[in-house]
This record gives structure tokens, sequence and C-alpha cells, in this order.
């Protein structure tokens, strides 16, 4: 946690020039960049059973060693009383609320489990002593042991007769064997040396007992009402890592190790919870492979032994996550995402669907109480992450207001003037409806003509939000108007709208782009001479092919970019990519090719830096550094900038999201048909070299 102090130097001046200052009222500044190493999160608030206190992950900047730590909050349910717990995350309550259980560092090394007495006394208990990081916590119903899953290493043994090297002789070590088509993942590394199973541990402490085996993976599990049984998803068929964009339900008797499918492996079938009452279990499940993306999962039910399966979320079409049951079993709820906003419905189990929350926000809700009172994390354009409640409506209108009840970045905000931002929507070619957002400058003048970024998101398949956004506040606070929108291919509109970019990625969704910038140029404060334009991964795809098929940017930053398809398939870290191609390249090359932003470098003009960390594996650095090869040698200005201790972004490490802001201002800046603003929020461009 941070520590604020003012010098008694500066609490002086603060006294001598309070007169002149109230009598002159200055503007309120902006948000600065370094204003990010004070930034706070909010994650995963849960309610105590008996629904009287909240306790919530805090995630805060460690300045000294540049990374982010969690630890758990408690509170009154309506805020009172907020205090630092312990540290750790992925909390649970205990059934009867007198222990929590989490993950947080351990003896002997990494992540372990341990248990809190909520007493006076406040005991702290290891459970574990594991060599991997446990994860997906889920205490069975009567509070004697708790599920988890874990990786379970294993190694491909290959012995050959090598000779015993001389006495004190120095060999290189054996060579890694690679044997499974799906062998590393990002932000994580190597993943062919195990597989993720299911455990369950005394919750008094004692050996972990693995409830899984075979070489599958097994995703989180929940318990079923007496305890007896876990359900989970995975896909325990032979040859498993070939199928694509399948997965089943299989639920594990805990007395006898019995697994069993209770659905078949058609489709994705993810995410099972049982009932309170443990005679039903609802799940996602999704019947199609032929789409651009995953197709939008629905939300079924069925009965325990895996029969009657049925929708219960009728014919919508948008993306759903965090099932959730009501605690007396008439329905789940679940956050859907729809047009830039992600609001919580409810399903009951007889299939009747209703909207419980609505408005122009993101909405994560994490639990609701018996008595009916959810608690979520909420944030607007411009509201950070704060840990919300609401009563939860039995029928009629939607929830629309809400009780905020953390302001974990009150004080970094406070005095601060952020930029407003606008929805628009817009007509692209061919007549699609696009939506998008305008984000304005403090004290915008639509008299005055300022600078244009056009902020793409990756994916393709995505959805940009209406969320909080410190880049998109620092951008607007160095003089840029930011457009940010969603071009066809993207979520939260329907699986033909998700679809339309199918064996047509990228193109599509380039019009849409150019389409939102003459929206916004056509409303006459926009400078057409500075327009800037910049994504990762999908967005960096996307800015590649924009400045191979246009020149009206004075600038663009390709992010984390995929630039030739061909190779790409076979570099990253999942063989999923080769399904989105009509024929593999062996076949028929063509598709690759007129899809590969490589292919139209001979057409690129606009200066065009490059931005990838050198760990990432999901558009690993060979991708950006074919561009860069190609752009240096046609005489393109270009730059390539290498991020360390990054895998997939440019900014999951805190110097690094500050250093991707001041190397885009400071591209964009030397790139400027005008001279560069004199003071930006970061004090000025930053010269050639970086820092």
């Amino acid at each position: 946690m941070r520590i604020r102090t003012l010098a008694l130097g500066a609490l002086c001046v603060l006294a001598a020039t309070a007169p002149l200052a109230r009598a002159q009222q200055p503007r309120a500044k902006s948000l600065t960049v370094d204003q990010y190493m004070d930034w706070e999160d909010v994650q995963n608030p849960q309610l105590s059973p008996d629904g009287s206190q909240v306790i919530y992950t805090r995630r805060w900047v460690d300045k000294m060693n540049d990374k982010w730590e969690s630890s758990l909050w408690i509170m009154n349910v309506d805020g009172t009383h907020a205090r630092f717990l312990v540290n750790g995350s992925d909390v649970r309550w205990s059934p009867d609320g007198k222990r929590i259980a989490y993950v947080a560092k351990g003896e002997p090394g990494g992540s372990q489990l341990f248990t809190r007495w909520m007493d006076a006394e406040g005991a702290v208990s290891q459970l574990s002593h594991l060599t991997e990081a446990p994860a997906n916590v889920e205490w069975a119903p009567d509070g004697k042991s708790i599920a988890f899953t874990m990786n379970v290493p294993s190694r491909t043994e290959w012995r050959i007769p090598m000779p015993t090297p001389p006495k004190g002789a120095k060999w290189v070590e054996p060579p890694k064997i690679v044997t499974r088509l799906n062998y590393r993942s990002d932000r994580i590394g190597y993943i062919d040396e195990g597989y993720r199973h299911v455990f369950t541990i005394p919750a008094d402490g004692g050996t972990p007992r693995q409830v899984t085996d075979g070489d599958w993976n097994h995703g989180p599990a929940s318990f079923s009402a007496d305890g007896k049984t876990l359900v989970f998803s995975s896909l325990r068929i032979p040859d498993a890592e070939h199928a694509y964009r399948r997965s089943a339900i299989y639920a594990a008797n805990l007395e006898n190790g019995e697994i069993t499918a209770l659905t078949g492996s058609k489709g994705t079938n993810s995410n099972p919870v049982f009932s309170p009452d443990g005679k039903l279990i609802a799940y996602m499940y999704a019947d199609s492979t032929d789409h651009s993306a995953s197709p939008e999962a629905r939300l079924w039910v069925m009965n325990a032994d895996g029969s009657n399966a049925r929708a219960i979320s009728g014919t919508l079409d948008r993306p759903i996550a965090g099932l959730l049951w009501a605690r007396d079993g008439s329905g789940v709820y679940f956050g859907v995402e729809s047009e830039g906003s992600r609001n919580e419905y409810f399903a009951s189990t007889s299939g009747a669907l209703r909207a419980v929350t609505a408005g122009a926000q993101v909405l994560n809700v994490s639990d609701v109480s018996a008595l009916g009172v959810a608690v979520a994390v909420r944030s607007t354009p411009t509201k950070p992450n704060d840990v919300v409640t609401f009563a939860v409506p039995k029928g009629g209108a939607p929830v629309t207001a809400f009780t905020q009840i953390t302001a974990v970045n009150d004080d970094v905000l406070a005095g601060r003037a952020l930029a407003q931002t606008e929805e628009v929507w817009y007509t692209s070619k061919d007549g699609m409806k696009i939506q998008g957002w305008i984000v304005k400058p403090a004290g915008f003048d639509k008299t005055k003509k300022y600078p244009l970024i056009l902020d793409i998101h990756g994916g393709p398949q995505a959805m940009y939000n209406v969320a909080f956004s410190f880049a998109r506040q620092d951008h607007a606070s160095n003089g840029y108007v930011v457009l940010y929108t969603n071009p066809r291919g993207s979520t939260g509109y329907g699986i033909k709208f998700t679809n339309e970019i199918k064996n047509a990625y990228p193109g599509k969704d380039f019009d849409d782009l150019m389409a939102g910038v003459d929206t916004v140029i056509g409303r006459g404060y926009i400078d057409p001479k500075n327009l800037f334009v910049y994504g990762c991964s999908g967005g960096g795809v996307l800015t590649a092919w924009i400045v191979g098929h246009t020149d009206r940017f004075a600038a663009a930053s390709s992010n984390c970019p995929v630039i030739n398809w061909m190779s790409f398939v076979g570099e990253t870290d999942g063989a999923g990519w080769y399904g989105n191609f009509e024929k593999p390249f062996w076949e028929d090359p063509s598709e690759h090719l007129r899809r590969s932003p490589i292919m139209y470098v001979g057409h690129v003009k606009t200066p065009t830096m490059l931005m990838t960390g050198v760990l990432d594996l999901r558009t690993p650095i060979p991708q950006t550094e074919e561009f860069y090869r190609a752009l240096k040698l046609r005489g393109v200005p270009t730059a390539m900038i290498r991020m360390n201790n990054e895998f997939h972004g440019t900014g999951s490490t805190p110097s690094n999201f500050m250093r991707t802001q001041l190397y885009l201002h400071s591209w964009f800046e030397k790139w400027s048909t005008k001279p560069p603003r004199a003071t930006t929020s970061h004090g000025g461009a930053m010269p050639a070299g970086g820092e």
C-alpha cells in the first residue's frame, strides 16, 4: 500500500498562496503518467455467508520491485470499518463464515494455500507445501476440505546411449524434448511438462489428494451439496490436443474415484456449477466451430446425472460469464457483454430471462447473498474499478443506481480534471452500423483543432468497453482526442457481426475504422494532418494493415503484431489459429498471403514504430522483426522497441506501462506536422534514444 506525505516546506507554500489560489481558482490539473505508480485496483469481492461483511482483493504497485502486489481487505457491507486483513488473493469464505481460504506466498516457496480464522485471534495456517501454484479455490459444503487445481509435472523421457562425461567436465545440459502439439503458453512458458489436475486437501491441513488423472487438462471444480462429487470441464479423449473447440463436463465421485462424462464432447461445454441443493448443474455450451471465433456460449442446466440438458438463456446472442446460482436455487445470475457495456442478467431454471442491471458501465458481479444483496466491481469512463453493492430486484426495471463502498483511487484523482467520453454510432461501408467512443481532453474546445489517436483493440474477437482507461486519460491529458471503436469482428453485437471477418481479417474491419476516423474529422475539431494510430495484438495487425493501405496517418505504432500468417500459425502458443483459414498454407498459401501485412510493406510510407515484449509467446517477436527489417530495408522511418520482462502486451510491468505511453507520445510528437507542445503530462517529449 502507498503512504503519501507532504513536506513541511510544501505546507508553508500552500498556506502562503492559499488566498491567491482561491481568488484565481486555477483550472484543475490533468492526470499524469507518473501517477500510475500510485494506482490501485480492486478485484473479486466476496460476501460473508451472513451477508454482513465483504472481503476483496486490493492490488497496488510495489514501486521498489516494479510489480503488482495483492492483499486482502475486509469491511462491513456498507463500506464502514475497512481495513487490511492479510496479503494474498483468490479468497473464499468457508460455508459457516468462520474461516477464509486464500492463496499467498509461503514455504518452501511460491504460492501456497492458507486459511485464516475470522475470530478475534485471527490465526493463520499454511495448508499446503506445494511445488506448483494452486488456483481456483473452492470449499466443500461441510467446510472440511478444499478443492483446487494445480499443474502436475511430467517429462518426456528419451533415453540415448550418451557416454559418461570425464570427471570435472562441463558439458551443456541435455536438450528439452517437445512432443506435444501445444507446448507453451503466453505468461506461463512451457506447458508440456505437465497437465492441470483437480485436487482436494483437508481444511485443517494435510496431504493433497489428486482427484483427476491422465494426460489432460482440467478446469475449476464445483462441489455437490453432499460434498461427494466434483464437476469440472475437460476433454478426456484420445488425441484430445488435436480436437478443435471441444470440451465436456465430467463428474468425479470422491468416494470411489470414478470419473463420468455428463455431456458429449461436441462443441464447448464449460464452467459447470452445482445448484445449492445439488440437483442441477449450470454450465456454458457453444455448439458450433464454423466461426471466425468461438461462438457465443449459452447458459444451460442439466440434472446432476447429466440428463434433461436444456438452454435457459433463450436466444441471447452475447458473450456471457460469471455463473452464480441464486441461493434458493431458482436460477442463475451471469454477466452479459453487449455494445461496450457489461451488465448482470438472471435466468430462472424454467428459462425466464431478465436484466438485473442496466447502464453504460462494466459491472462484474462476484457474489449474491441469500437476502438478495449483490457485490460487484464497477467501472465507467470516469470511474475506475471500485466495489459496489446493490439490492437485486425481484422483477420490474433493472437496477441503475449502486452503492459504492470503496474509493481506492480517489486520492490519486483528487483535483484532477478527467477527459470525457462520448459514445458515437456511425455508418461504415456497405451500411454496417459501428459503435465507438470519442475521448476528449479536459477543457475541450470544439472551435480548436486537435490531433487524433485511433486506438484499435486486439483479439480480434474482443470488445472495447466503457471502463475507465488510464492510458486513454493520459493520451487526452497530452492534448489528443482519442477514438476507439468496435469494428466488425468484435464481440458484444451478436455472432453474425463477429463472424463478418471470417477468412477476411484484416479487411472489412479496416473500412469500419476508416469510417470512424472520417466521422470524427467531420465534426470539425480534428486536424487531419495530425492523425495517429496504434494497437496491440489484433490492434497491431490492423495498424500494420492500415499503413500498407493508406497514407493518411502522420505516424503509427504497431504493437505486438502478427505480420506474416504463414509463419505466425507455427510460432504462436496454440495450434487453434490453423483453424481460422479455409485451407492450410501447404495446400494453398494464397489466403495466408493476402491477409498478411508483410505483403503490403511495399506500399508503406507512414513512419511506423514497433513495440513488443521479448517474452511474447502469443505474437512472438520474430513477427515484429519481419516487419521492422522490411520497413528498414525500404527506408521507411521505423524503430523497434523490445520490451523487457513482458509477455504478450507491453504494460503488465508498471514501469513498462509508463514506457509504452511515453514512447507512443514521443513517436507521435516526432512526426507531428507542428512543433512539439511545450509541456505534456510527463514533462515534455522524450528525446531520441529513450530514457
